[in-house]
């Protein structure tokens, strides 16, 4: 019947590999685990999770992806939208978009440059302050910084900067190499995640 149209005959069926779809189903797992932590500091941590002065805790997982790979970025970066759309009458909609972004590229960045861990989180948290405080400013009044009279736009770029310094290359740091010398790597790799090491 194909033949009297011209067309090719169809290939049969070949069913993927179970390996296959098992890991994805164990990446696609950590991701929505990675997600539900950081969206649930967000929200439980709200009060100083916004604001022109605010210390994201749950920035601090974002150096995960240098360990994790992309489930973490797409873990980090999905739990950035869930957190900030549970307050988007707060924030509006810019935050949502251009928040999860901010996490999205950062966490990337982060997962790229693993080699050299440190400046990998400094490069997150510059791309973050970057990103958020060039649009905080608008929701908010600028921060006092050290009695200096700034543009709007500069103190809230300098003060997220800061924030995001302290969370993802002081304590986010600091979990990375924490759950590098527990082994607590070698349990997720025997139980088939991919684990990224120096």
């Amino acid at each position: 019947m194909a033949g009297e149209w011209g067309l090719p005959p169809v290939p049969p069926y070949k069913p993927r590999s179970r390996e296959v779809n098992r890991v994805n189903v164990r990446e696609i797992s950590l991701s929505a685990i990675i997600a539900a932590l950081y969206a649930a500091l967000v929200i439980v941590l709200a009060p100083i999770s916004f604001g022109p002065i605010q210390l994201r805790v749950a920035d601090c997982l974002i150096p995960l992806a240098a360990i994790l790979g992309l489930p973490a970025v797409f873990g980090v970066s999905l739990g950035a939208f869930i957190g900030n759309v549970y307050f988007m009458h707060f924030t509006g909609p810019l935050d949502v978009v251009f928040g999860t972004l901010a996490n999205l590229i950062a966490a990337y960045l982060i997962f790229r440059l693993k080699k050299n861990l440190m400046v990998a989180c400094l490069a997150g948290s510059l791309i973050i302050g970057g990103i958020v405080g060039g649009y905080l400013w608008i929701y908010f009044p600028p921060p006092d910084i050290m009695g200096f009279i700034l543009p709007v736009w500069l103190a809230m770029i300098i003060s997220i900067t800061l924030s995001s310094i302290i969370a993802i290359a002081g304590v986010g740091y600091l979990l990375v190499k924490a759950l590098e010398k527990t082994g607590f790597l070698d349990i997720l790799e025997s139980r088939g995640l991919q684990i990224y090491r120096d």
